[in-house]
C-alpha cells in the first residue's frame, strides 16, 4: 500500500491552514521479466512532460466526464511526472539488463533517449467507482540524429477497492506498478531491435 504521512497546516490545499493533510508516497516494486533483452547500449530518460493540472502534487479525480477536481486533504509526495520518472529509472537500473541508464541532466553519453508525456493521472468514476487511471505516451529516440525509433501509448485503469482516498492511492500504486514494467520492457525491446537494424559502425 502507498505510504502515507499526516501533516497539518499544509498551504498546498484550499481551506483552513489547520486542515490535516495526508501525503501519499507510492512504493513501486517491479519484477524483471526474463524475456527482456540484455542490451549493451546506454539510455537517457528525459523528465516526463504533462499539463500543469497533471504535473502537480494534488491528486486528481474525474467524478463525471469533462470535469476534473482534486481530493481535499491529500497530496502526492511528488508530482506524477516525478513518480513515473523515478519508477521507470529504478525498474531499468534494477533489471541489470542495460549497460547504463540515467536522467538526461546527469550528462550520460547515451545512445538512446526515452521521452514520456503523462496524459492522465487521475481517479476516474466512468465505471461507477474510482479507477486509478494512468496514460503515458512514450517515444524512444536515437540520441545522435534524434530519429524516432518507436512510439506507443500505455494505459492502465485499475478500480479502487473503495471510494476513500487511501484505497484510491493504493490503486494508483498498483497501476504505476503495472505500467512501469510495460514501459521499461518496451524500451529495451525497441532499442535492441533498432541496434540490429542500424548497427553502429
Amino acid at each position: 500500500m502507498a505510504g502515507a504521512l499526516l501533516l497539518a497546516g499544509c498551504s498546498l490545499l484550499t481551506g483552513s491552514q489547520r486542515d490535516p493533510v495526508t501525503i501519499y508516497a507510492p512504493q513501486v516494486q517491479v519484477q524483471t521479466d526474463p524475456a527482456w533483452p540484455q542490451v549493451d547500449w546506454q539510455l537517457a530518460v528525459s523528465k516526463p512532460s504533462a499539463s500543469r493540472l497533471i504535473d502537480s502534487p494534488r491528486i486528481g479525480v474525474r467524478p463525471v466526464p469533462g470535469e476534473l477536481q482534486v481530493y481535499r486533504g491529500a497530496v502526492w509526495a511528488q508530482p506524477p511526472t516525478d513518480l513515473l520518472e523515478g519508477a521507470v529509472l529504478r525498474a531499468l537500473e534494477d533489471s541489470g539488463k542495460i549497460a547504463a541508464v540515467g536522467r538526461v541532466a546527469t550528462g550520460l553519453r547515451a545512445d538512446y533517449r526515452l521521452a514520456m508525456d503523462v496524459r492522465r493521472f487521475e481517479a476516474d468514476y466512468a465505471g461507477g467507482g474510482p479507477a486509478a487511471t494512468i496514460e503515458v505516451a512514450a517515444k524512444l529516440l536515437h540520441n545522435t540524429d534524434q530519429r524516432v525509433v518507436a512510439s506507443r501509448t500505455f494505459r492502465q485503469a485499475l478500480p479502487a477497492a473503495a471510494t476513500d482516498i487511501a484505497s484510491v492511492a493504493a490503486a494508483f500504486e498498483q497501476a504505476l506498478g503495472a505500467i512501469t514494467p510495460e514501459i521499461a520492457g518496451w524500451t529495451l525491446a525497441q532499442g535492441q531491435a533498432d541496434t540490429r537494424r542500424h548497427p553502429p559502425p
